[in-house]
């Protein structure tokens, strides 16, 4: 893959940090000179490129722009300025290596913002192109991006911020308009490619091809799970229930009881099935979301949920729903696919998420808008003790 084009970048190969850790005798980062006019640092400076941060340094001070704390990378007049949370960084009177330090800038910034997206291997296809976008009623559009189709995803990276990694597996529906192709989402977003140019048909090819590929996937592991389905039957469960998704068991249960009879038999056997016993006796079984590795029960009134992993964990995390139970399941389904199921990143606080072992976490929590619904509604956590003692605790979360 030559990233050089990762976030719509033009030029050839440069000096970069690498994905790794330095080999030995590896030469040193390469330094660019420029003018710096900044909050921390002021005057003549020498730039260098990292994994994971700019280092800025003046015979008086140095800062380090972390690339988790980057908002947009833009170029003009021969100037390049970097919007960081700690406010703007102006680096002028570059010369020729103006546009080439803006290049390998946001080339190691794309990286560093495909880590955070959990991408795994190279692109099948990368085009150019226009992107816009729709997050819970608001619209982002006139994005220019590098738009890369990887095995379960698009990742539209723009040069100057705003990249977005849409899930190829809660899609649930394809426009295609003149010079133009959507992909809506089961949590109500939507994502629109245009002006790709001569990549537009080969763009969509490939997409449909991904998403075939995956529900063939997900329809491969209902079938191992139930084989005494119908075709109808294990296509709508599959539907349903894409890689590490969970479903409502009403649905479920409506499509085929001997589904849900095989599930509830491979949950007894995963350290959910206890919680899952007490979940059909706290609530409305029928509400519960359930798949192979975690679930969410609703409370009664429906204010709260609790949510329950197969994998060993010391405590039961509790949420606010906002009353809408369904609608916040759908958005934790949206949120543990985009994170990988890297369960910890949902019950950080804002202050934990800011250490620099979480970076990767706080800028996919940035660019996702499910994973920051769910962690804006986290209410607590309820610690596995005795299983009466959990219920009642439980309980208490509940409001019940």
């Amino acid at each position: 893959m030559d990233l050089s084009s990762l976030m719509g970048g033009n030029m050839p190969s440069i000096p970069s940090a690498g994905d790794g850790a330095p080999k030995k005798d590896a030469p040193p980062p390469f330094e660019y000179k420029a003018q710096a006019a900044s909050p921390t640092v002021s005057g003549e400076a020498s730039l260098t490129i990292g994994k994971d941060s700019l280092m800025v340094a003046s015979p008086m001070s140095v800062a380090e722009i972390t690339f988790a704390g980057i908002n947009a990378v833009e170029f003009a007049n021969y100037a390049v300025t970097v919007k960081s949370d700690d406010g703007d960084y102006v680096f002028s009177r570059m010369g020729e290596w103006a546009e080439r330090f803006c290049d390998a800038l946001r080339e190691a910034w794309g990286r560093a913002v495909l880590r955070a997206f959990f991408v795994k291997g190279s692109p099948l296809l990368t085009a150019t192109g226009d992107y816009s976008f729709s997050e819970d009623g608001a619209l982002v559009s006139g994005a220019k991006a590098a738009i890369h189709v990887y095995d379960n995803c698009v990742a539209a990276m723009p040069s100057e911020g705003g990249a977005r990694r849409v899930p190829l597996c809660f899609v649930t529906a394809v426009e295609k308009g003149q010079f133009q192709y959507t992909l809506k989402l089961g949590t109500g977003e939507s994502y629109t490619f245009s002006r790709l140019g001569y990549d537009t048909d080969p763009f969509a090819n490939t997409v449909e091809r991904q998403i075939k590929a995956l529900r063939e996937k997900a329809l491969a592991t209902v079938k191992e799970i139930d084989a005494t389905l119908t075709a109808t039957q294990a296509s709508q469960i599959a539907n349903l229930l894409p890689e590490g998704a969970a479903a409502e068991i009403g649905q479920l249960a409506a499509i085929a009881p001997s589904f849900l009879d095989a599930l509830e038999r491979k949950i007894e056997q995963t350290r959910m099935g206890e919680g899952y016993a007490a979940f059909k006796e706290m609530c409305d079984p029928a509400m519960i979301w359930t798949g192979v590795d975690w679930m969410i029960a609703p409370s009664p009134d429906g204010r709260y949920a609790a949510v329950e992993f197969a994998e060993a964990d010391t405590a039961t995390f509790v949420y606010k729903t906002g009353g809408d139970f369904p609608m916040f399941a759908a958005k934790l389904n949206r949120a543990l696919e985009a994170i990988s199921f890297k369960r910890e990143v949902i019950r950080l606080t804002d202050e934990e998420l800011l250490a620099p072992e979480y970076a990767d976490y706080f800028m996919a929590s940035r660019r996702t808008a499910s994973l920051q619904f769910v962690r804006a509604n986290f209410a607590q956590r309820v610690i596995h003790s005795s299983a009466d003692a959990w219920r009642r605790s439980l309980s208490e979360a509940w409001g019940a």
